[in-house]
């Protein structure tokens, strides 16, 4: 009797190991969801994060993109009216040539004067003209305030009203930009027609 219940107390001391480790293999399995459940929400934060860099990179590239179409106009700006400041200093010396050859006209004794100024007056617009500076049109026109500055106005029924009869001083334009207005005197009706006996 003692030796057949040794060999059951001793079964029963092997079978208690092998419990205790399934005990531990369940209770290392059963923590397993909550990581996965984790790794999941890592997933979609990482995506999300990558779509709003996403985003940012493109908000980024078109501003950037902006940016430098702006600056290219700028510099597109800057080289086409870089010259302005110069074309402005040559000016006074177009107007003293302008001078000089009403002054040789009127006196038929300088001929020779004359075809110089004309001469060295033509090379200047010549000038002018290669880099798009042009004369603004004025004598005989009608009064422009964009390109046109009245210094005085002229009593007269021989052109229609605002209409410019001299030109004092000759305007210029570099490409489409005003650089100096043309100072004109511009018409005025008489006033003839349309004055009317005093009442006594």
């Amino acid at each position: 009797m003692v030796l057949k219940e040794n060999p059951k107390g001793e079964n029963k001391q092997e079978d208690s190991p092998k419990k205790n480790a399934q005990s531990a293999d369940a209770q290392n399995s059963s923590p397993q969801n909550p990581p996965a459940q984790e790794k999941d929400k890592d997933i979609v934060a990482m995506q999300e994060q990558l779509n709003a860099e996403k985003d940012r990179f493109l908000r980024l590239s078109a501003e950037f993109d902006n940016y430098r179409k702006r600056k290219q106009r700028e510099i597109d700006e800057f080289k086409k009216f870089a010259n302005e400041t110069i074309f402005k200093q040559f000016l006074p010396v177009v107007d003293n040539l302008e001078r000089a050859i009403v002054s040789a006209e009127n006196n038929k004794n300088l001929n020779s004067l004359l075809e110089g100024v004309n001469l060295t007056y033509k090379e200047i617009l010549k000038i002018f003209q290669a880099f798009n500076v042009k004369q603004v049109e004025a004598e005989n026109q009608e009064f422009d305030p964009n390109f046109h500055q009245a210094v005085t106005r002229k009593e007269t029924d021989d052109v229609p009203e605002n209409t410019v009869t001299d030109v004092l001083q000759t305007g210029y334009v570099l490409h489409d930009r005003l650089i100096r207005p043309a100072m004109v005197v511009v018409a005025k009706p008489t006033g003839n027609e349309n004055e009317k006996p005093k009442e006594k």
